[in-house]
This record gives structure tokens, C-alpha cells and sequence, in this order.
């Protein structure tokens, strides 16, 4: 969580953008992720040199080297200490603009070597925006008074840019709430030997939890060699077909201390996809709002479900690029919990027949506003392509934290923990009776009502039989209740002498 203080200067650069004439939320936050990403290659530089002086070693491969870096755009010489952002922050105001618009920018898009190669990739196509010196000078000073070095302080901070960028009604659809992100994960539970995968990743919330749910339970573990490796290099994987989603989610992992995450352009539902049974958990909030042409979708999704629908596609391809074994957690939209075409019905049975499909938890409407007011619910499946299914539970999620109208305010109802205790404890979930938030329903019943997964078909509302007076007695207290007006009124005239 952000203090107060750092919220203020975070608030007071967005302003700054704002009054300068960029009003576009998306467009701020990419301006404000270019400039995060130049100061963290200089306090990298600058960290490493203190390193290498203290054991009077040569500094290797360093971003900024002595000499001077040729701009292919310019055609000029440019002192590699001239882009060091410890350095031009103290030019004079115009100096410093010429020099972020003509060099550094340029040069960040063709820093495509070393171990920041993964967040450069994704800054070929950025563009700068910012509209005069006199808004640059006061971001800079802005930006050079956050801690960048605090990597969970900077994770939080750009979590509270991405909510910003949400409230402020623009490109919210690319943002699922934190705190369902952050339920799913602790339901999950994600461990060290994990390959983690969301194909939809949008600003990589999924992977961003799932790192800092690793870093916050495994602190020893990652001291090890092997595991740090890991974490840095081979954990995580996200993709998405918006270039500005992958900058923004590079760098959101960036602050979140995974150095080269696996983020890249890909059309998870095409044929141009070729994973296959690589990843041991997915968590996702896939797109469905969709529909696809059947050429451009891989025949193999469209052989477990024929559709141009991307939720029933995306859940498909989750089962395909599932390690045997491996577990998946997605949000879909109702539809797909009773829809009745053949192609929801055969998602569906595959999930009960065919895999281990063990949770669905229904959540209330509003989870999504103010941005979107679908009815949407958790899937929780396991990848076994011999069935396993037995009894599956089902959890009517009625409050979240927060009030479900467009203002979302914090409130005291929230089922995210009970939620959250009874997945780990399935057994005692046993004896509640359909009258219950939560019970277990066995596959044998589920068949029999065509694979329907919506809880209103199994949940037993209790109704209680409620007796009327007869109408007679209704009527006789209407009349005394009229006799009394009128008396009333008399009394009242007489006193009036009316």
C-alpha cells in the first residue's frame, strides 16, 4: 500500500500531464513508463559501478559506457553520460527536452542487448508526447523523487497508475480489480516448480500477483541459485496482441523485480500459437466480447468446441497448453455456465468428462463497474485428459469489499475470505445442504441436467408460507381506520369553528 505522501506525487505528476493538454489516460501512463523505465537502466548503472568499485573490478557490458553513442537519426556523436538520467535531470529546462526528444528516446528504441533487452523489445514504438520543457521539468522532478530501488513500493505505485488510468473511464476494460486478481492467486497457490502462463495478459496483473505471491512466500527458497533463475528468466509468461499492454505489463513486472519475464505479441487463438502442454497454471480474464472468423482460429480449439465465441475458444486453449497436471483458473462470462448452443454444451462436457473441473464460483454483477455490468464466474480446472470430476463445488459470491454500483465503495460484506477458506477445506463442505453459500454437487447430477453449471439450477431456495388475514378482517380494519379520520376531522373543524 502507497502512502499518502507518494500517492500526492504520483497524483501531482498526473495532473502535471494533464494540465499540459495529454487528457488520454493510456497515453500518460506510456509516457510515464518510458521515463520509469530511463531512470531504472541509470539506477542500475549507477549500482553496478558502486559494486564494481568496491571490489576494484571492470564494470562489464554497461547500458551507458564511456565514449560517445551515435544516433542513427541524428546522424550525431552523443555522450553516453549525456542520457544518464542522474545527469541531464540537472540541464537547464530546453537542453533537457532536446535531449530526451532527439537522443535518449531514440536510443532507448534500439537498446535491444543485455539483460534489459525484454522491456527494450517493447520500446521500438515509443513515441514522445510530452509537450513542452516546462511539463518535462516538473514529471522529472517528480519521477526523481520516487524510490526506485524499493521494488514493492514501485510495484504498488504502478498498480495505483494502472488504477488511475481504470477510474479514469478510459481503456478499463484491460483492467480486472486487484482484488479478484489477488483471490484467484491465493486460491491457486502458485509454488516455485511453476510455469506460469495468462494469454490474454492485458497489463500482466495475473503474473504480477502470482510473482509477489512467490517473493512474500518463498523468500529463502529464491536465495538459491536455481530458483532465482527461475523466477527471473522462466516462471512467467504472458501475451497479448497490444503492443502499448505488453510496454505497460513489462514494466509492471519490472518494478515487481522479474527481470526478463517471457512477454510477447502473440495471437493466443491462431494458428500461429504453437504451445502446447508448457505451462503447469493459467490465470486469465480472457476476452469475451469477441467473435472470431473459424480461418483465423487453430483447428485444434475448434475441435474441442466449434465457435467463433472467444470465451468458449480461450478455455480451450487452456486445456491445450496445459501440462498434464497443470491447473487453470479463468474468469468467464455466464454464458458459458449455461449457455445452450452445441458448442458451450461441448466446452462444458469436456471440462466434467474429459478434465478435473473442481470450482465455480458466481459472482455478483457488479464486480466489473464501472466500466462493464456482466454477470461473470470463476472456473478452477485441472488438466488430466481422463475425466476426474467428481463432485464440484459451487460458491455464490454475494459481496466482494466493495459496493457493486458504478462508485464501487469500500463496504464491510466481503466473501473473499470465506471463499478463500473453504477451497482449502472441500471436505467440510461435505454436509451443507443446497440452502447454503456453497456446496458440492456431483458430477451424476450435473449430467443429468445437460452439463448446466449455473448455481441457480442446483441451489434450494427456502420458502416460507405466509397466511393473510382474511379479507373480511382486512376491509373491517380499513373502515375503523376511516372512522378515525373522519373523527378526527370533526374534532378538528369544531375546535377550528369552521
Amino acid at each position: 500500500m502507497i502512502t499518502g505522501e507518494i500517492r500526492n506525487k504520483i497524483d501531482a505528476i498526473w495532473d502535471t500531464f494533464w494540465t499540459s493538454g495529454l487528457t488520454n489516460s493510456i497515453t500518460i501512463l506510456e509516457q510515464m513508463t518510458y521515463l520509469f523505465f530511463i531512470k531504472i537502466l541509470d539506477d542500475a548503472q549507477i549500482k553496478q559501478e558502486a559494486t564494481s568499485a568496491a571490489f576494484g573490478a571492470k564494470l562489464t557490458n554497461p547500458t551507458f559506457p564511456d565514449g560517445d553513442w551515435f544516433n542513427p537519426e541524428t546522424k550525431a556523436n552523443v555522450p553516453y553520460k549525456n542520457m544518464r538520467w542522474h545527469v541531464f535531470k540537472n540541464f537547464d529546462p530546453q537542453t533537457m527536452y532536446t535531449v530526451l526528444r532527439n537522443n535518449v528516446f531514440v536510443f532507448i528504441k534500439n537498446l535491444s542487448t543485455g539483460k534489459n533487452s525484454s522491456y527494450s523489445s517493447f520500446m521500438k514504438d515509443a513515441t514522445f508526447l510530452i509537450p513542452n520543457e516546462r511539463t518535462l521539468t516538473k514529471v522529472v522532478d517528480g519521477v526523481s523523487g520516487l524510490d526506485m530501488e524499493d521494488r514493492d513500493t514501485m510495484g504498488d505505485v504502478y498498480e495505483y497508475i494502472l488504477g488511475k488510468m481504470a477510474s479514469s473511464g478510459t481503456n478499463g476494460q484491460f483492467r480486472t480489480p486487484r482484488h479478484i486478481i489477488k483471490m484467484m492467486v491465493e486460491l491457486m497457490q502458485p509454488t516455485l516448480k511453476d510455469k506460469i502462463c495468462d494469454p490474454a495478459m492485458g497489463s500482466a496483473g495475473f503474473i504480477v500477483e502470482s510473482a509477489r505471491y512467490i517473493s512474500d512466500n518463498f523468500k529463502k527458497e529464491l536465495l538459491k541459485t536455481e530458483n532465482g533463475n527461475h523466477y527471473r528468466n522462466s516462471m512467467f509468461y504472458g501475451f497479448d496482441t497490444d503492443q502499448t499492454m505488453l510496454r505497460i505489463g513489462a514494466m509492471n513486472m519490472m518494478l515487481h523485480g522479474v527481470e526478463n519475464p517471457n512477454i510477447k505479441w502473440k495471437d493466443s487463438l491462431s494458428d500461429n500459437n504453437k504451445d502446447n502442454e508448457r505451462y503447469s497454471l493459467i490465470m486469465a480474464n480472457p476476452p469475451f466480447t469477441g467473435s472470431l472468423d473459424y480461418e483465423v482460429v487453430d483447428k485444434s480449439l475448434l475441435a474441442l468446441t466449434k465457435t467463433k465465441k472467444t470465451e468458449l475458444l480461450f478455455l480451450a486453449l487452456f486445456i491445450r497448453t496445459l501440462k498434464l497436471g497443470g491447473r487453470c483458473a479463468s474468469i468467464v462470462p455466464d454464458g458459458v455456465l449455461f449457455g445452450t448452443s452445441n458448442a458451450h454444451k461441448a466446452i462444458r462436457k469436456e471440462l466434467i468428462e474429459n478434465q478435473h473441473l473442481k470450482v465455480v464460483i458466481s459472482m455478483p454483477s457488479g464486480v466489473f463497474k464501472p466500466y462493464a455490468g456482466v454477470s461473470t464466474a470463476i472456473l478452477i480446472f485441472t488438466k488430466t485428459n481422463a475425466g476426474g470430476t467428481d463432485n464440484v463445488w459451487f460458491y455464490d459470491m454475494k459481496a466482494d469489499g466493495y459496493s457493486l454500483d458504478d462508485k464501487r465503495s469500500e463496504i464491510n460484506e466481503n466473501d473473499i475470505p470465506d471463499i478463500i477458506l473453504r477451497f482449502h477445506h472441500l471436505d467440510a463442505e461435505k454436509e451443507r445442504s443446497r440452502k447454503e453459500q456453497s456446496f458440492l454437487i456431483s458430477k451424476a447430477d450435473i449430467v443429468a441436467n445437460d452439463y448446466d453449471l449455473s448455481i441457480n439450477k442446483y441451489k434450494e431456495v427456502e420458502r416460507v408460507k405466509v397466511v393473510y388475514d382474511d379479507p373480511n378482517v382486512v376491509f373491517g380494519r380499513i373502515e375503523d381506520l376511516q372512522n378515525q379520520v373522519a373523527e378526527a376531522m370533526e374534532e378538528y373543524k369544531k375546535l377550528s369553528n369552521l
